[in-house]
């Protein structure tokens, strides 16, 4: 993978972001000071706070700026504005053309929202990213079945081996109850190797 998808999914594996709530990253969503990533109205209309890889910041920061220049642009040519969460666009009139509130991941073209007939710039389609991951599983030769899903997955049971504790790892993935989080328990790799068998003790 490259560009935009390879960064993606690096962000999802990164922070064990579902598909879609990477896809609807806002720029005022990403905080390059903490390195936090903050996911708002995630599964069950949810908001949680999970981290920013240090190994994709300075990437991500360029990219974030490439996304500020063309909502600049779109502002100077008369457009700009982005879909909003209904209550906050009735609370703050102005707040759809705030840099903040522009999409990490922006559409390259420009579209008319069929709700309110507005020329706006929606985020990127997940198809994209969707087939991006499963033609790289191919070209890696991985015969098991491969999507953005197996990413927060791997990231799940990776954070568990690595010694974080399972109530902490619950809140980054933003399980309701903490038996959804004790599945990756069970596919955690255990080495055996040390192990002795009962027979050798005799």
């Amino acid at each position: 993978m490259e560009g935009r998808h390879l960064l993606m999914a690096r962000i999802i594996y990164g922070g064990g972001l579902r598909l879609m709530e990477c896809i609807r990253l806002r720029i005022q969503d990403v905080d390059f000071g903490q390195n936090l990533i903050f996911v708002r109205g995630g599964k069950g209309g949810k908001d949680r706070t999970t981290i920013l890889a240090q190994n994709i910041r300075a990437e991500l920061q360029v990219h974030v700026d490439a996304a500020k220049s063309l909502h600049l642009q779109d502002l100077e040519e008369g457009f700009g504005e982005v879909l909003m969460p209904e209550a906050l666009s009735r609370k703050y009139g102005n707040a759809c053309r705030e840099t903040g509130w522009q999409w990490v991941f922006p559409s390259k073209q420009r579209s008319k929202d069929p709700r309110s007939e507005r020329i706006m710039r929606h985020h990127v389609l997940e198809s994209g990213l969707q087939k991006a991951v499963k033609r790289a599983s191919q070209v890696a030769g991985i015969d098991k079945k491969i999507g953005c899903h197996t990413l927060r997955h791997s990231f799940a049971t990776h954070m568990l081996e690595n010694g974080v504790n399972i109530r902490i790892l619950q809140e980054l993935l933003g399980h309701a109850d903490v038996k959804t989080t004790e599945i990756y328990t069970h596919v955690m790799a255990r080495d055996i190797r040390g192990l002795q068998s009962p027979l050798d003790c005799l």
